[in-house]
């Protein structure tokens, strides 16, 4: 069976990883879905994430980065996944994406959602925490992939 795991990753964290690699081991696919959303200035662009996550994927198997807008469900459909993937780090984490898989469920009652415990040390991540740190010049090497860091340290020019 095919998993699809949706999210911005702007940028990707080295969260989003842990649970890309852990997927990967549990299903057949795994299709790392990111979002178009117009609702949010992103710092960086699509085609630029798509790569990120590429770049820090490589040594993986069955994995597929494809962007998308509209609903989630209908994505999942259109790439033959079964099952949407999510990571949780906190207890706030759970309030909003439970409500979120009850929506989509409601939407394609036959797509299930899978979540997945971050790794502990990892748990303090955020995409909004790690750019932060990067606009003040913190460093972001333990927080992302290298590839995302240093696209970081050119985006905040340092």
């Amino acid at each position: 069976m095919k998993v699809l795991y949706p999210g911005s990753f702007d940028p990707l964290t080295l969260g989003h990883l842990d649970v890309i690699e852990r997927g990967s081991q549990l299903f057949d696919g795994l299709v790392v879905a990111v979002l178009r959303n117009p609702g949010k200035n992103p710092c960086f662009s699509v085609e630029q994430r798509i790569e990120q996550i590429r770049g820090a994927t490589g040594h993986l198997q069955r994995i597929e980065v494809a962007a998308f807008d509209g609903l989630t469900v209908e994505f999942a459909e259109r790439c033959g996944a079964g099952v949407i993937l999510r990571g949780l780090r906190a207890l706030s984490d759970f309030e909003y994406e439970l409500q979120i898989a009850h929506t989509n469920k409601s939407l394609a009652p036959k797509l299930e959602t899978l979540f997945l415990a971050t790794a502990t040390a990892h748990s303090f991540l955020s995409s909004s925490v790690v750019k932060e740190v990067a606009r003040f010049g913190g460093p972001v090497g333990h927080m992302v992939p290298t590839g995302v860091a240093e696209d970081l340290a050119r985006l905040f020019n340092q």
